[in-house]
């Protein structure tokens, strides 16, 4: 949401929510609705990461090749099983400066990263 010193959050394609960073560090996060003006583009962005995911995952193919929807569920475990077998990359933006994506990219090493072990 927003670019450069406008930049104040981001847009999980799969959510389909905005997270707005508050705070001299970005440290309160405010989730809300998907900014109106980015709808469309969300929109598009959201089924192009849904066709390339069917593309590599099976699971995920059969959903899109119904017509379907598929779940938040359904969408992180395949982009996990697809990242560990190195087949798909999950892309994270944000801003490091003024902390705004750090915690949703930490999240998303829990969500889709295999463990250290």
């Amino acid at each position: 949401v927003g670019l450069e010193d406008k930049h104040s959050g981001v847009v999980d394609l799969i959510l389909k929510k905005s997270f707005i960073f508050e705070g001299e560090k970005g440290e309160d996060i405010v989730e809300g609705e998907v900014p109106a003006d980015m709808m469309e583009m969300v929109e598009e962005k959201r089924a192009e990461m849904i066709e390339r995911l069917a593309n590599v995952d099976e699971e995920i193919e059969e959903i899109f090749l119904m017509e379907e929807e598929p779940t938040e569920e359904q969408l992180k475990a395949a982009i996990r099983r697809q990242t560990v077998a190195c087949k798909f990359v999950p892309v994270f933006m944000g801003s490091a400066f003024k902390n705004k994506g750090v915690q949703k990219l930490l999240d998303g090493v829990l969500d889709y990263l295999p463990q250290p072990t």
